[in-house]
């Protein structure tokens, strides 16, 4: 099957953004604002988290599609899509924090954005070399 791996954690990503969305509901519905963040803080670091999300996994996930289509080693997919996840659960985990946790957060933007370089680059020297 082809994206066997990557299908793996697009769909554990998938869930991982319904959850955030879930949680931007609640929020919406204890604050009773439903459009903008009403000034709440809670809210607006809800938003920002599922926001934060949706800007950067969806091209973080083709590209490691793209790094299981041209045949990188199923470890290093696995590697890519883990970090991925790691980062994308310990992003919100720090900002949503009563006080903002800067070590989850940071290590999850960290995270989030080696993948991004190593998929990048790394299919930027695989298409030239």
């Amino acid at each position: 099957m082809l994206f066997q791996i990557t299908a793996v954690y697009a769909g554990l990503l998938g869930l991982l953004l319904l959850v955030l969305s879930a949680l931007v509901i609640k929020e919406r519905v204890r604050t009773r604002v439903g459009l903008g963040d009403g000034g709440d803080d809670q809210l607006t670091r809800a938003i920002r988290a599922q926001a934060n999300f949706a800007e950067y996994v969806p091209m973080t996930v083709i590209l490691i599609a793209i790094v299981e289509a041209v045949g990188a080693p199923a470890m290093a997919v696995h590697t890519l899509g883990a970090m991925l996840l790691a980062g994308r659960v310990l992003h919100p985990l720090g900002l949503m924090a009563p006080k903002i946790a800067s070590w989850p957060r940071g290590l999850g933007t960290l995270l989030t954005f080696v993948v991004l370089l190593i998929a990048g680059a790394g299919l930027v020297a695989h298409a030239l070399f």
